[in-house]
């Protein structure tokens, strides 16, 4: 296939078009193969692949990357795959919160410097997906995104099993003892039934779904399982596209407009979406100079109704959700509430990404007027607890304790927090609110989803199945319960969190947006001056560099030299 030269000039001739010894020297090392009318007018496409043995979720992307390059080729590109970090959201330790700027530092810096006019980002597990849209942001060069799809629906005697969901459910139950150990090993296999992220509506599953609320992603990109043929044609679509992408000059700064954060924000609440996607939709937005705020997912998001039936706000699966319509279908059901003049990746209105599209099945996914739940989005919470905002998910908690007052139990550490909690000499009861601090994106570092808390044991024994739960770190996607997180600023930076007391009455209104420590703003200001950072927890390598320049929860967690962009100019030579 022709390519028209005319409409662009490719950055790629930077490295190729000429006759110095530079250009000599670019052309001879590449070639290998490939033909000479590579390297005179045909766009270089680069594939970024975070394909790794150790990401389960993005094991099987180098399938897909085959795909893409056939899309590409088609259309007169040529094809370039190249690794990038991989962040395997089960395997890492501390937490891949920790890598997840790093892993955009390695996106950035590796577009930027390379021979390309265009990139195809190849995602799926839960950091890999905003950590990619953050750098190739910084670059500004043509680029979508193709995530890896969630895995087929587990079951187990006959019962559908959600991965994590069921799993943080489960685990629960051996505690409680209704659920014996043999039993819970026995779904271990078929938790994680084939290829794939998770298929609730975990974090992978909710930034799948917000790039293609935000239109960087082709239609569909969010929901088709990875096994599915589907997929397959929806990689070889999008190499197709970003060829076109490259002469139409379309880069992620149209597409990532303040429309689109908007319109990803009212997905986010109609989906029942994790609270993760705050964090790095802020991050993103931050990266291509989008004004957004906690305060927006608040004021745009929390009212409206939750229109998915997906677990853990639901009871289906996204295999049930991509069949029913996936977010094509919920789109068209927020139509009227949406932007839907907003630029996609596509290079058209992304109404058109919803036209002609309904639900097939309404018992996964709802209209407007009959939806699973009135007020579904995320809500932030102000007070001297949080200052700087804190988050709860109310499709997530219990109606009777999102109105909530009791005494706090303090856990320093998440250390401190396993060695307790299922002593059956612990001074706690139903009513008690369980604080977990140095947890943060300093504290910790990396800010972890362990804002989940276990609940205590002999509670669980009891019948208990939900608690207040009040920390600075973060919580799986896939997890539920009455969890207020993200609160800002952490306890290891002085936040009111570091010098809340075992004892303090502490009263949570999610109805009124307010998260109050109920002591005297005298003796708050006493504890605060008293209070006295805690040592590092590193003092080199990439340790130090994040805990030295991360900001906080409440506007991304992206290091500070790292907001905005840089760019796609190469201004020196390398020989």
């Amino acid at each position: 296939m022709a390519v028209d030269e005319t409409r662009v000039q490719l950055r790629t001739a930077r490295w190729y078009a000429g006759e110095s010894r530079d250009n000599y020297i670019h052309r001879s090392w590449m070639k290998r193969g490939l033909p000479d009318d590579a390297f005179t007018g045909r766009p270089m496409i680069g594939i970024c692949n975070s394909a790794s043995e150790l990401a389960p979720c993005n094991q099987h992307l180098d399938d897909l990357v085959e795909h893409v390059k056939r899309g590409v080729w088609e259309s007169g590109g040529v094809p370039l795959e190249f690794p990038v970090t991989s962040l395997g959201e089960t395997q890492i330790q501390p937490t891949s919160g920790l890598l997840r700027n790093l892993m955009a530092m390695d996106v950035e810096e590796s577009i930027r410097a390379n021979p390309l006019d265009g990139v195809v980002l190849l995602a799926g597990c839960d950091k890999t997906t905003p950590a990619m849209v953050m750098g190739a942001a910084s670059v500004d060069l043509p680029a979508l995104i193709v995530t890896g799809g969630p895995m087929l629906t587990g079951r187990h005697e006959g019962r559908a099993l959600g991965s994590a969901t069921d799993m943080w459910r489960m685990s629960e139950a051996v505690r409680a003892g209704t659920l014996s150990e043999d039993e819970f090993i026995a779904t271990e296999s078929v938790m994680t039934r084939s290829d794939g992220h998770c298929n609730p509506m975990g974090t992978a599953s909710t930034m799948a779904s917000m790039v293609e609320a935000l239109g960087f992603s082709l239609p569909d990109n969010a929901a088709i399982p990875a096994p599915d043929a589907r997929r397959r044609r929806l990689a070889h679509l999008s190499g197709r596209r970003i060829v076109a992408m490259v002469q139409e000059d379309l880069r992620p700064s149209a597409v990532l407009t303040r429309p689109a954060f908007e319109n990803a924000i009212r997905v986010l609440a109609a989906v029942g979406g994790s609270t993760n996607a705050v964090i790095h939709l802020l991050a993103i937005a931050g990266r291509v100079g989008v004004d957004l705020t906690l305060d927006d997912f608040d004021r745009i998001g929390s009212r409206l109704p939750l229109l998915a039936n997906v677990m853990p706000a639901g009871k289906f699966l996204m295999e049930d959700f991509f069949e029913a319509g996936g977010i094509p279908a919920v789109m068209a059901e927020l139509a009227d509430v949406l932007d839907g003049d907003a630029l996609a990746v596509t290079g058209v209105p992304i109404r058109e990404h919803w036209a002609g599209r309904t639900s097939w099945n309404r018992e996964v996914i709802a209209t407007m007027a009959d939806p699973f739940m009135p007020e579904a989005g995320i809500a932030v919470l102000r007070g001297n607890l949080c200052p700087q905002g804190a988050v709860v998910k109310p499709s997530a908690a219990s109606a009777e304790l999102i109105t909530h007052t009791g005494p706090a139990l303090v856990f320093d550490t998440i250390e401190d927090f396993k060695a307790r909690i299922d002593d059956p000499h612990l001074d706690v009861t139903p009513d008690t609110v369980m604080v977990l601090r140095g947890c943060g994106p300093r504290g910790y570092p990396g800010m972890p989803e362990v804002g989940n808390m276990q609940l205590p044991a002999k509670l669980l024994k009891e019948g208990v199945t939900d608690m207040v739960r009040i920390s600075d770190a973060r919580m799986s996607g896939t997890a539920f319960g009455t969890t207020v997180l993200h609160t800002a600023p952490e306890s290891a930076v002085g936040g009111p969190l570091a010098v809340v007391q075992t004892g303090d009455m502490i009263t949570l209104d999610v109805p009124g947006r307010r998260l109050t420590l109920e002591v005297d703003d005298a003796e708050l200001e006493r504890r605060l001056a008293e209070w006295r950072p805690p040592p590092p927890v590193a003092t080199r390598g990439w340790y130090r560099l994040y805990i030295d320049h991360v900001n906080q929860a409440d506007t991304g967690c992206d290091l500070d030299f790292l907001v905005g962009a840089s760019g796609s100019t190469i201004t020196r030579e390398s020989h």
